[in-house]
């Protein structure tokens, strides 16, 4: 079973920056995308980044190109998302989740529901 832990949540001022990690446990090896999610209060859950477990690719929402950066570290099998520039709209909850599979530009719509595993969460708030 895979688990998925975030830590580095918090609270700063309109452009500043946090990094977000996401530690990951308990599965076999194999190909998955891993990615991060957000949810604001009253609003759908929605993509935010992927990437390939294999390396070499990504996929950003539109909303965070050029502020937000995923990466991974396969030897602490973690996952980290650096935001830059944060705005108050990133506000939310920030999901870790996985999902077997290839990289293939299916995933560029980064849905919510085709990942089979989540993290508890970790709130983002951004002040203006």
């Amino acid at each position: 079973q895979v688990q998925l832990v975030e830590s580095g949540g918090g609270s700063v001022q309109a452009g500043g920056s946090l990094r977000l990690s996401c530690a990951a446990s308990g599965y076999s090896y194999g190909s998955y995308m891993m990615g991060w999610f957000r949810q604001a209060p009253g609003k759908e859950r929605e993509g935010v980044a992927l990437i390939y477990t294999g390396g070499g690719c990504t996929f950003y929402a539109d909303s965070v190109k050029g502020r937000f950066t995923i990466s991974q570290d396969n030897a602490k099998n973690t996952m980290y998302l650096q935001m830059n520039s944060l705005k108050p709209e990133d506000t939310a909850m920030y999901y870790c989740a996985a999902a077997w599979g290839l990289c293939t530009s299916d995933w560029s719509g980064l849905m919510a529901s085709a990942m089979d595993y989540w993290g508890k969460g970790t709130l983002v708030t951004i002040s203006s």
